[in-house]
């Protein structure tokens, strides 16, 4: 086997990315695009969408991933505008700052639609419509450091994320003799327009320090990683989880002293 720069390529190729509009989506969605192929962004505000379809070439479908009609009616949709789906991006979450003392069941519910059920409901329609069409593809999981370490006032979006995880490594093992392969992104700290409408100042020195690489991640860092993902580069991966991080989830907790530089246990 011989690589070639071409293995990387797209072309010819459908891909979805759920929640597409804006921030981590929108730039997998217009990494993707740029390497061949082509997009369907499922996304919600039809604002955004139209947006991010206009700007990467997109076929924008406003769809909320909650709902298992609008997600049939959008795969509906893409397929007879582009052609058989062979790459998912699940991408599309919520997050809301929920002490665990005070989660409500209405919160808990909210929290895991947002973050998981929709996972289920948009692999098995790609992947039952692979399998049907005896075609191989690429499912491609968005989770989160959250979903590997304690993330306290956000317990349910935590577990959500964690069962992103262990749903990627079971479709993976499921789907692996239909030639599906099943992998995960989990990126830290990410900037997004999101992100800094919540820090209009600007993040936290501090923040900086958390990251080994000393720096928060940028959206095409994720959208490199699902490329490669979705890529024939990464044939013979699957039921991974990528953490996409600068190094956080690695560290465990070690932070790089910013007086010396030196190696310290917690912050400071």
């Amino acid at each position: 086997m011989t690589i070639s720069p071409s293995d990387i390529m797209l072309t010819g190729r459908v891909a979805v990315v759920t929640g597409g509009g804006a921030g981590i989506g929108r730039g997998v969605a217009a990494g993707l695009a740029a390497f061949g192929a082509s997009v369907a962004i499922w996304e919600r505000n039809p604002d955004s969408c139209a947006e991010a379809a206009k700007a990467i070439g997109a076929l924008g479908i406003v769809t909320d991933v909650r709902d298992s009609d609008q997600v049939h009616a959008a795969f509906d949709q893409t397929l007879a505008e582009l052609g058989p789906v062979t790459i998912l991006v699940n991408n599309a979450g919520g997050v809301f700052f929920s002490p665990l003392l005070d989660t409500s069941e209405n919160g808990w519910d909210a929290l895991y639609k947002a973050n998981l059920r929709h996972v289920l409901l948009c692999t098995q329609l790609v992947a039952r419509a692979l399998v049907n069409a005896e075609l191989s593809g690429s499912i491609i999981n968005l989770t989160s450091i959250e979903g590997v370490r304690a993330a306290p006032g956000y317990a349910a979006y935590a577990a959500a994320k964690a069962g992103v995880i262990n749903y990627t490594k079971t479709a993976a093992f499921e789907l692996a003799p239909h030639g599906i392969r099943v992998n995960a992104i989990a990126p830290d700290l990410t900037i997004t327009e999101g992100l800094m409408a919540l820090s209009p100042d600007g993040l936290a020195p501090e923040l900086g320090q958390a990251i080994p690489q000393g720096r928060a991640g940028h959206v095409d860092e994720i959208a490199c990683t699902a490329v490669f993902l979705a890529s024939d580069m990464a044939s013979y991966i699957t039921g991974q989880t990528i953490h996409v991080d600068g190094g956080t989830q690695a560290a465990g907790g070690w932070y790089h002293h910013t007086a010396t530089g030196g190696f310290k246990f917690g912050p400071g």
